[in-house]
């Protein structure tokens, strides 16, 4: 309610009585003045200093405006050659107050975190921009719209809150202030946008500036709006090019220093083509980024064949040319002539929107079409050559008709301007087909209404008009038009929709023999006398006809109601007439009876007969246009099409069919040869959304908004079967290659699988969370590879890949295309996919980062990755061959060389005015299909390779007249060259496997229930459960306790060495002993449970894999490398390399964070590595003996035992769970179970028993003694568990909970059994599932939900008492202990709750299930918190968010503080400070970071975003300046930044690159920077100036790898130059230059090529290109990834030749040379570190990462050296290499607190840019 009084807009200055200046203040030179623009009072602020004249409100700092609009609007105008200020100060959420400040005295762009200064240029200036200069003598009166929210959340990453206060300071008119959440459109009233009907919020009265009669506003006012959606829309300028004015100030900001922000921007109205200009037709837009490469693409590679489509902005336009053989008409913004009787189609294209009006010529000479939304654009045409003679601008804002004199000379057109009135404009085309301009001979304004126009066929001076209650003549003379009305009399009402003339008999052509016909709305036809002006006779057509009468008799035109009449055409002999009943009729001139009539499916929009009389063309609202035979009285269609966007569209390969669906709620079937439409089903009250064939049978799928999948025969034109399996619209179909499945989804996640070889199509299955829920409807929701083996969507959500079997749909991988951004900003998503033709095994995923993904189809590896694909990419196709890629996005087709590469060049075709909804090839890949706003059918010009011989060519025959017969077509079956094997009976339901009548009871597939031998034990049914009456299940097995398999008990170890306890085989029993009929053994429902049996693997790997919809719940991160073998760990100490420090904390694991207060233990995990941190000292301990991600951690309650847990790998197939001992720090056990990953750890109270619970891909739970560390018990559940808990309260109890919670009673003595109770789960939970728990006061439990509820149960009673809303997401952390509760959630939120009330709501029962609870205090994080740990008393405690930070807590003084901070994505680059005391990282996530060597603590942070850093270099030490220290940073727009680290802020912005920089280097004097982009262009630029001042394009083609520079002796190497520097690039080419920047001199030294690897261990995964300047010999080169082994070569640049070669067992991914000994590291994709001593040939190779080693990078100085994978980086240190200067003690804990030596800044400040 606070903010509903200052909604729609609120006027400051009157709301704060500003005249009176008892709520605002002003000082120095304010005065109220009269303006003679505005013709008003202003306020005028002048003075000398700004700082001394101003206007300030509130009165007071201490005070607040309180305004909470999104939008200030500023009303005024700078004082000519003056500067001004404004000033305002801005509250965010979070109460910080951030000014932010405009003026034209500012020289550049400054951001700090508590302001921002922007430059302001004024219009006049656009031209040569000065900044600082004072404004021009000419500046307008402006009305300045700043965006607030867009403001603060752009340049600072915060919240807007409100308005506090505003400071107008010296010199500045200013007539008022306002604020509101809309955004106004400054130069529109709000009785103009009525009058038009414009789709734009218009500036109210009160806002609006006086614009005189017949002016422009932008012609006397300026609107800046800031920020501006076209700043960012815009590319970067190269400097050899102009800019264009509008883009001036983005050229300012690539070449002056005034970078982190846009400046405000004038809106300059975009330019119009001039007059008259010849312009060809254009079907193909080359790309803007040329490219070498494109060459080999021929072009053109498609041609426009055929349009199935009609209408667009309207279905009246359908012309006749002269020799009546052609009909011309729009399909949105294409023009289509179309022969009748041959059917081609010839194309005018051109138009870029809907055309809303045509017109010809008397002889068919000329056509002209305008183009509608406003401003309305007319073309001229050559109609025979087909070519566009002009292009020009109406002065009518939107035209509606269009209408040429008989000869062509003169063009009328009416619509309305930009105020709303009725315009008409008359044009002479004379000299258009000369090269002349078209001329505008005349126009006038009128209030009357106009439907039809015409010019006068006998006088082109003369035209006619009709509407809404006028029929009006026209006359053109000299330079203007006049009209007259017609006097109607008692016809003045009726609304008029057509006019034609009729001609005398005589053949006179004088106008006092012309008559003129007009019909309208009601019925009526007039005939009007030309001369008199008068109504000369009415008719009127009735909607029905007296019984009994015949058919072709006059119809009465009497009063009455009468059929609406919406068009009329006359011939010498005959008047046809188009009314609203469907019927096209026609008359005799007398009116005297019907001569023939031809009903329609629609209402009848517009007739026209054909000059010879003999045919009258037709065309319906319904999009159907055909005409009429007079002679043989039959009606030819000639277009059918969809009313509305075409959804998506299948092909039928055998009987070459194409099937549609549409908004219209229609599914139509075409006949591909000659685009005829076979047949039409219509749904009434639900929409289709996909559709699909059955490769073989006469069969169409179609699911429907409704959630219904209905399967239709095309033989008997009925619906076959219907399923209504899903709760949401299905959004996507697909069916197996070969026949056999079917699958769907829809808009709430679900995936449904059918039996397409049963005649009723059975369910197979139905999951739930399985699709992205946030995709619409889309033709790529769902796709199935080549061999019907893998079904690939976009799901859970849309930032996952996911690829299942598609007979089991069991889970095969899954990719994770983006990465958490602890920022909030928006992610890379994926948009659309598609798999490879076969035998190639790919799948493309289209992302929203404008790139696409080739994934490895059958592992889910990432095989490359093209850029520059078009945004937001709806459709994608592949050739057979793979030859070339169509993607489909906003209005146009691109069409990529695919084994070139898709991202360096591309032919755009144009054609749809609405974005593409699906692309695709046609089955025999000679052509090519899109639809949108219709149906394109496009020929494809260069036939891609694979496509078979015997395919169908297009029939370039002419189809029948008549509407072709429904095809009667037998099924063919297609044949595959890949033999699918069938399912085997374990593996698939009946249904798949028998023939016979289909229930709708869903089948498990791994019951395998049919009349076979069974092969594996029957899993337990989902219905009909056998229930006691207490609800207890007991569930037991006949085999007894399970013991230790003899293998085990041979084979006894030293005590404290590690023992690798695996799964038993036989000493649990071959089976379990279950059977369907007990009660016992199966009847417990979602929960199985048994011993280990020898199946027991096959059952969990046959069971589909569902990701439960919960964050709480574990998922390993995509990893392309493999598990090393045989490579050992790196020792502690006395090694040449030892691990020294790991920098960061896994924010993707669960749980993965423990410590005791009491003992001060604290560890927690970073990839495949336990930290065992000291909190006081800060000296690490790092476990190692994990070969993958750790999953969760669990320390025993003596605080003796820490168990951790890590995924499956290539080396273990089963989980790795270490036993550490705390004291030693040493391995003492490795157990091994779980099959995928581990979800949960959780030791009993007495540190008896461990649990471990399996993800929802294992769904096991394991119990472990001990004592001896051998499975004691095993349970299979069949749904996934988020969380585990040990009851403190009874012993031998476990709680698990997920979709329900379930307490199971741990077996006791000999007793193998398990006694479980499934606790009914509250009404609240709804749909969602309980994912946290903790126990509290026995007998409390308390669960979250994914909801944010948080629910008490009373354990004793087996009941829940309490519930309350505890947060707005999902609840993933909750830790309880005495009064108080600790609750951390996905909202990023960590709360404290006071508990003490919830012992006496116990007792109430059930009444007290809704009581509110008292929160105490709550902070915000920086990421989701997924681990915790607290004190007993709950006041401190340290909290883990997926951010990859570490927070220590402190409820009492109510503070956050950094423990841990490490990168949430990949790490791109690391870079040393010349001192090396400090080093800079940069990453994935954007951010910089700075560190302090010695203890690895970060000190300082710069955050830009929405963009990824992938290259740093550290300045080095400028001669002068020794304090000077600056970053540059590299990202992936093509920015380059540099910050000052003193300073805190970035000096300066550079935008050299139009392609994601990869590498760059400062020059030695650090005045230069060096840098490449992924293009493989190297750009030269002057950081002091902002200038480039040289690009390199030798490398041109494949992306820059590595940069590095040195000093040179001036002479070495016979070159000048004081530089050497080097650039290595992705195609095995080293390039060496000189240079001497000062001079603009630079030289190539040296050039080296090598043959790329010939085999790879992974295919289409190419190593980098790696070079290196050699540290201890100033001549020679490190090279590596370069040739055709896995080697370092050793580059001598004075020989010119290799003089070294040292082997290595794998291609290198990183390199890095140690300038303190002949060291060499080189990383591995294969997550190896290999140390090679030069001088000695040794090598060493160690094994830390979790992913492939892709950066090492040595210190300039002492013995360290960093290595990173993924967001892992890892801190060495070598033996020998310098001083040892081990890691020194700091008091307190890691985190602010530290001082950087650099420049002396004290805490962590984080700087965010844009």
């Amino acid at each position: 309610m606070a903010r509903v009084w200052q909604h729609p807009f609120l006027n400051v200055f009157r709301h704060f009585k500003v005249d009176e200046w008892k709520r605002s203040s002003k000082e120095g030179d304010v005065a109220a003045v009269m303006d003679r623009t505005l013709k008003r009072r202003v306020y005028r602020i002048r003075g000398s200093i700004s700082a001394g004249n101003y206007i300030q409100l509130p009165k007071t700092s201490t005070q607040s405006l309180g305004l909470t609009g999104r939008y200030l609007y500023v009303l005024f105008r700078p004082l000519p050659t003056k500067h001004f200020v404004i000033h305002l100060d801005v509250s965010t959420e979070d109460s910080q107050v951030i000014r932010v400040s405009f003026s034209n005295l500012f020289k550049e762009f400054k951001s700090t975190a508590t302001w921002l200064q922007f430059p302001f240029i004024c219009e006049a200036q656009l031209s040569r921009p000065d900044l600082g200069a004072a404004a021009p003598p000419g500046v307008r009166w402006t009305c300045l719209q700043l965006d607030l929210l867009d403001i603060l959340l752009i340049y600072l990453n915060r919240r807007y809150g409100h308005l506090k206060g505003v400071r107008l300071c010296a010199n500045l008119l200013v007539r008022n202030l306002y604020t509101s959440d809309l955004s106004f459109n400054p130069a529109v009233t709000v009785s103009e946008a009525r009058q038009a009907k414009l789709a734009i919020t218009p500036i109210p009265r009160e806002m609006a500036f006086p614009v005189p009669k017949g002016k422009r506003w932008h012609d006397h006012y300026v609107h800046v709006q800031f920020p501006s959606d076209s700043l960012k829309a815009l590319e970067p300028v190269q400097k050899s090019h102009a800019p264009p004015e509008a883009a001036f100030l983005r050229l300012v900001a690539a070449s002056r220093p005034v970078q982190g922000g846009a400046s405000p921007q004038v809106q300059v109205p975009s330019s119009v083509a001039p007059p008259g200009r010849k312009q060809s037709r254009q079907k193909v837009v080359p790309s803007k980024t040329p490219s070498p490469q494109t060459d080999s693409l021929p072009d053109p590679v498609l041609r426009l064949k055929s349009v199935i489509g009609f209408g667009g902005h309207s279905t009246r336009w359908a012309l006749w040319t002269e020799d009546g053989a052609t009909v011309v008409y729009p399909c949105h913004a294409v023009i289509v002539a179309l022969h009748v009787e041959t059917r081609e189609q010839r194309f005018f294209l051109g138009h870029t929107d809907k055309v809303s009006a045509l017109a010809l010529d008397g002889n068919s000479s000329l056509l002209a079409s305008a183009q509608g939304p406003p401003p309305s654009v007319v073309r001229l045409w050559d109609f025979r050559a087909g070519v566009c003679l002009a292009l020009f601008q109406s002065p009518v804002h939107t035209l509606s008709t269009l209408s040429f004199s008989r000869s062509g000379m003169v063009l009328c057109g009416t619509g309305k301007d930009g105020h709303g009135r009725t315009m008409v404009v008359a044009w002479s085309t004379d000299r258009a087909g000369r090269g002349g301009e078209v001329a505008v001979l005349g126009k006038a304004h009128t209030d009357a209404d106009i439907q039809a126009f015409q010019v006068a066929f006998f006088d082109e001076t003369r035209m006619v008009s009709c509407g809404r209650s006028s029929v009006r003549l026209w006359r053109l003379r000299g330079t203007g038009l006049r009209s007259c009305p017609v006097d109607l009399g008692e016809h003045h009402a009726l609304d008029f929709t057509g006019l034609a003339f009729m001609q005398s008999q005589d053949g006179c052509q004088e106008p006092s023999t012309h008559v003129l016909l007009v019909c309208s709305r009601s019925g009526h036809i007039l005939e009007i006398d030309c001369q008199r002006l008068a109504v000369r006779r009415a008719r009127r057509l009735l909607p029905t006809r007296p019984p009994g009468r015949p058919h072709l008799q006059k119809q009465p035109f009497t009063s009455g109601p009468g059929v609406p009449i919406s068009s009329l055409s006359v011939s010498p002999g005959v008047c046809a007439v188009g009314s609203g009943d469907g019927y096209l009729r026609l008359w005799p001139l007398d009116f005297s009876s019907v001569l023939l009539e031809a009903e329609h499916e629609g209402p009848v929009s517009s007739v026209h007969v054909s000059p010879d009389g003999l045919r009258v063309l037709s065309t319906t609202t319904r999009g159907h246009l055909g005409f009429l035979d007079v002679l043989t009285c039959e009606y030819n269609v000639l277009v059918r099409s969809h009313t509305d966007t075409v959804l998506a569209f299948a092909t039928e390969p055998s009987r070459r069919q194409l099937a549609t669906v549409s908004r219209d709620s229609s599914i139509r079937v075409w006949d591909l040869a000659t685009l005829r439409q076979l047949y039409d089903f219509t749904s009434s009250d639900e929409a289709p959304w996909a559709v699909a064939f059955h490769p073989s049978q006469p069969i169409l799928f179609c699911g429907f908004g409704g959630g219904v999948m209905r399967a239709f025969s095309l033989e008997a034109l009925d619906v076959l079967v219907e399923h209504r399996c899903h709760r949401g619209s299905v959004t996507g179909l697909a069916v197996t290659p070969d026949g056999r499945f079917l699958f769907s989804c829809c808009s709430q996640g679900g995936l449904a699988q059918y039996d397409c070889t049963h005649p009723q199509c059975c369910i197979l299955h139905a999951a739930g969370n399985m699709v992205n829920q946030e995709a619409g409807p889309s033709p790529s929701t769902l796709t199935v590879s080549g061999d019907s083996r893998l079904l690939a969507f976009v799901g859970p959500s849309k930032y996952m890949v996911t690829a299942v079997d598609t007979a089991s749909l069991a889970e095969l991988w899954r990719v994770n295309i983006s990465t958490l951004d602890p920022a909030g900003s928006s992610l890379g998503s994926a948009m659309t996919i598609c798999f490879s033709p076969t035998p190639t095994s790919h799948l493309l995923v289209a992302t929203s980062a404008n790139t696409v993904l080739v994934l490895d189809a059958e592992l889910g590896h990432i095989v490359q990755e093209l850029s520059g694909i078009q945004p937001t990419a709806s459709s994608l196709a592949l050739s057979e061959g793979s030859c070339f890629l169509l993607t489909a996005g906003n209005c146009a087709i691109k069409v990529w060389d695919y084994p070139v590469q898709a991202g360096s060049g591309c032919q755009v075709y144009i054609g749809h005015s609405e974005p593409v909804q699906d692309v695709a090839f046609t089955p025999d890949q000679r052509q090519v299909l899109s639809v949108g706003d219709a149906i394109f059918l496009w020929d494809v010009l260069a036939i891609p390779k694979g496509t078979p011989e015997g395919s169908i060519h297009s029939s370039a025959g002419a189809p029948p007249t008549d509407e072709a017969a429904p095809c009667r077509a037998s099924p063919v079956s297609l044949g595959h060259t890949e033999h699918v094997a069938p399912p085997s009976p374990e593996h698939h339901p009946r249904s798949l496997l028998s023939p016979g009548p289909c229930t709708r009871q869903l089948e498990d597939p791994l019951t395998g229930a049919h009349e076979l031998p069974r092969q594996v034990v029957p899993m337990p049914a989902r219905a009909g459960l056998p229930e006691s009456s207490d609800g207890v299940f007991s569930v037991s097995d006949d085999e007894g306790p399970c013991e230790e398999s003899p293998r085990l008990q041979g084979s006894q170890q030293a005590p404290g060495s590690p023992v690798l306890v695996e799964k038993g085989t036989g000493a649990f029993g071959d089976s379990a002993r279950g059977s369907a009929g007990d009660p016992r053994g199966l009847g417990l429902s979602h929960f199985h449970c048994s011993w280990p049996s020898a199946q027991g693997a096959s059952k969990a790997e046959a069971s589909p894999a569902i990701r439960p919809d919960s964050y709480k719940h574990f998922v390993a991160r995509f990893k392309a490398s493999t598990c090393p073998k045989g490579v050992p760990y790196p020792p502690a100490r006395g090694e040449q390399l030892r691990l020294k420090a790991v920098v960061g904390y896994n924010g993707n694991g669960r749980e993965n964070m423990v410590w005791r207060p009491d003992t001060g233990f604290f560890a927690y995990s970073c990839g495949c590595l336990v930290v065992v941190e000291d909190l006081h000292s800060g000296s690490q301990q790092h476990w190692l003996g994990h070969p993958e991600e750790i999953s969760t951690l669990a320390l025993s309650h003596n605080a003796q035992v820490l168990a951790s847990a890590s995924v499956s790998s290539s080396v273990a197939t089963s989980c790795l769970i270490c036993i550490w001992n705390v004291p030693e720090g040493s391995c003492q056990r490795l157990l091994s179970h779980h099959a995928a990953a581990i979800q949960a750890l959780a030791f009993s109270p007495d540190d008896g028993l461990l649990a471990t619970l399996g993800n929802y891909r294992d769904c096991t739970l394991a119990l472990w003694s001990t004592a001896t560390f051998t499975l004691v018990a095993c349970a299979h559940l069949q749904e996934p568990v988020h969380g585990l808990a040990f009851s403190p309260g009874a012993a031998g109890q476990l709680t698990c909970v997920g979709r329900a919670a379930l307490t199971l009673c741990l077996p006791r003595g000999a007793d193998p059994s398990l006694q479980v109770h499934r606790e009914p789960v509250p009404a609240e939970v709804g749909a969602g599932e309980l994912s946290s728990l903790c126990f509290g006061s026995p007998p409390l439990l308390f669960c979250g939900s994914t909801a944010g509820r948080v629910y008490a149960w009373d354990t004793a009673t087996h009941r829940c008492f309490l519930t309350w809303e505890a947060d707005d997401g999902e609840i993933g952390v909750l830790l309880c202990s005495g009064a108080r509760l600790v609750s951390g959630s996905i909202t990023k939120r960590l709360r404290l709750w006071a508990m003490g009330a919830v012992p006496e709501l116990r007792l109430k029962g059930s009444g007290a299930r809704s009581s509110p609870m008292v929160m105490e205090q709550q902070l915000a994080l920086d990421g989701a918190v997924v681990s915790a740990a607290f004190d007993e008393s709950m006041d401190m405690g340290v909290v883990g968010t997926s951010a990859g930070t570490l927070w220590y807590v402190s409820w009492a003084e109510g503070t956050s503080t950094h423990l841990v901070s490490g990168h949430s994505s990949r790490v791109n680059e690391v870079a040393f400070s010349p001192s090396g005391s400090h080093c800079a990282t940069a990453s994935e996530d954007g951010s910089v970071r700075v560190w302090t060597l010695a203890s690895m603590e970060l000190v300082l942070q710069f955050q830009v975003l929405d963009q990824s850093c992938l290259c740093l270099a550290w300045s080095p030490p400028i001669c002068g300046h020794p304090e000077l220290h600056r970053v540059a940073a590299g990202y992936s727009d093509g920015t380059l930044r540099v910050f000052r680290i003193a300073r805190t802020e970035m000096e300066i912005k550079m935008h050299p690159h139009r392609k994601a920089l990869t590498a760059m280097a400062f020059s030695s004097d650090g005045h230069t920077i060096i840098s490449g982009d992924k293009g493989g262009l190297v750009a030269v630029s002057r950081p002091g100036t902002g200038m480039t001042v040289r690009v390199l394009s030798d490398h041109q083609g494949a992306p820059i790898s590595a940069i590095q520079s040195r000093s040179k002796e001036y002479g070495e190497f016979g070159v000048e130059g004081t530089d050497l520097w080097l650039a290595a690039s992705g195609d095995q080419r080293v390039s060496v230059w000189a240079s001497d920047w000062p001079e603009d001199h630079c030289e190539l030294v040296d050039w080296l090529s090598f043959p790329a690897p010939a085999h790879l261990e992974r295919p289409g995964c190419q190593p980098p290109s790696l070079a290196a300047f050699c540290p201890w010999d100033r001549g020679l080169l490190a090279c590596a990834g370069l040739g055709l082994r896995e080697e370092v070569l050793l580059y001598s640049l004075r020989q010119k030749q290799v003089v070294e070669k040292i082997p290595l067992p794998f291609f290198a991914v990183s390199l890095s040379l140690s300038p303190g000994r002949r060291l060499l590291a080189v990383g591995s994709a294969d997550r190896v570190l290999r140390l090679v001593d030069c001088a000695t040939g040794r090598a060493r190779d160690l094994a830390a990462h979790a992913d492939a080693v892709h950066l090492c990078r040595f210190a300039p100085a002492g013995p360290l050296l960093i290595t990173a994978a993924a967001d892992e980086l890892l801190v060495w240190e070598a033996a020998g290499l310098g001083p040892t200067g081990g890691r020194p003690a700091h008091e307190g804990c890691r985190g602010p607190g530290a001082r950087d030596a650099v420049g002396g800044i004290v805490g962590l400040p984080s700087v965010q840019f844009k």
